[in-house]
């Protein structure tokens, strides 16, 4: 960290541990159709793994139905085999250069797999905060070694820090909250 008394820098890096989080939830599949369930299939392309956005278009026709328009007709294999193996357990059809994904129902059994998920997410986010937390106290422990800043002013610094760190957590729990809801849901 450059300086210690930048809790700025520290709020930016905490906002994007709980962005990371919020992209992690919203590719969980909850009973309605959402292109996100898409965004963590790989598709083997032009001798490369890439995202399934970059080589065709994602709709939501139906509530519980997925259409992907694949670009490139020689893709379509690939996108199939890609949506296969992504173990969302999801069965595409093959329709031309489009593949129809039908959403399944969730059963009771999958929905607390998922809110179990959705938990270790949740808590891969708090662990990337309290990082972001570490980092900014060791900063201020070698700044007030160093003589930068006088004891009482790292004090200070670190109750801010632990303030904002505490913020985020209960961010991330609520949004854990609102997820679980959402997936429990008949």
């Amino acid at each position: 960290m450059s300086d210690p008394k930048d809790l700025n820098d520290l709020k930016r890096r905490m906002d994007g541990a709980i962005n990371a989080f919020k992209n992690d939830i919203a590719s969980l599949r909850t009973g309605r159709a959402s292109a996100n369930i898409l965004d963590p299939v790989m598709v083997d392309a032009y001798g490369s793994k890439v995202p399934l956005n970059q080589v065709g278009n994602i709709t939501v026709p139906e509530p519980r139905m997925l259409s992907v328009s694949v670009w490139d007709k020689s893709m379509v294999g690939a996108v199939e085999r890609g949506i296969r193996e992504s173990n969302l357990g999801l069965n595409p059809i093959v329709d031309g250069q489009t593949l129809r994904i039908p959403l399944p129902e969730l059963n009771e059994e999958r929905r607390r797999s998922l809110v179990k998920v959705a938990h270790d997410y949740a808590e891969k986010g708090k662990v990337a905060v309290r990082h972001v937390r570490r980092d900014g106290m060791d900063g201020l422990k070698k700044a007030e070694k160093d003589g930068d800043i006088s004891q009482d002013e790292s004090r200070a610094l670190s109750d801010k820090i632990q303030k904002l760190t505490d913020e985020m957590i209960v961010e991330i729990d609520k949004l854990l909250a609102d997820k679980e809801k959402e997936i429990m849901q008949v």
